[in-house]
């Protein structure tokens, strides 16, 4: 039996496949750290972990590809307050909460939110997808240092 991430790694390929994106050792290398990431980096953190197997891996390389990976929705962009963009592979829907002063995100799961249907003015304004919810608050870790 093939372990998870390698499951992974194959869904990944294929889809790209599908959508005609090339599949290079660079790309395959960002998902792999990507999806095994539980922490939602930013691009110059995958940066640095990468580094450490591919040391000619450029900052760009990671900036475009993240971006690529986005518009091709292999990877979901986690909209925060602070200026970096934080990434991740969305392996189950699931929702966020972000500490407003570490910026530590935890994920959570909110089933009747998934099933519960927009209010009729969002609905007539266009066509959605995925409602999500992040919630800001302070983390119990933050507040003990308070």
């Amino acid at each position: 039996m093939k372990p998870a991430h390698i499951n992974h790694m194959d869904t990944f390929q294929e889809i790209c496949r599908l959508k005609d994106l090339r599949v290079t050792h660079q790309r395959l290398e960002i998902y792999k750290e990507l999806s095994e990431a539980k922490d939602h980096p930013t691009a110059e953190i995958l940066h640095q972990r990468l580094l450490l197997r591919m040391p000619t891996l450029s900052l760009d390389t990671v900036y475009r590809t993240l971006t690529t990976f986005v518009s091709y929705e292999l990877i979901h962009k986690v909209e925060t307050v602070e200026s970096q963009a934080r990434f991740e592979v969305q392996h189950i829907r699931h929702h966020h909460l972000i500490c407003r002063e570490c910026n530590h995100i935890i994920d959570f799961q909110w089933q009747c939110f998934d099933h519960v249907s927009l209010p009729d003015i969002v609905q007539q304004y266009g066509k959605f997808e995925q409602p999500n919810v992040v919630v800001y608050g302070v983390c119990e870790k933050c507040l003990k240092e308070e």
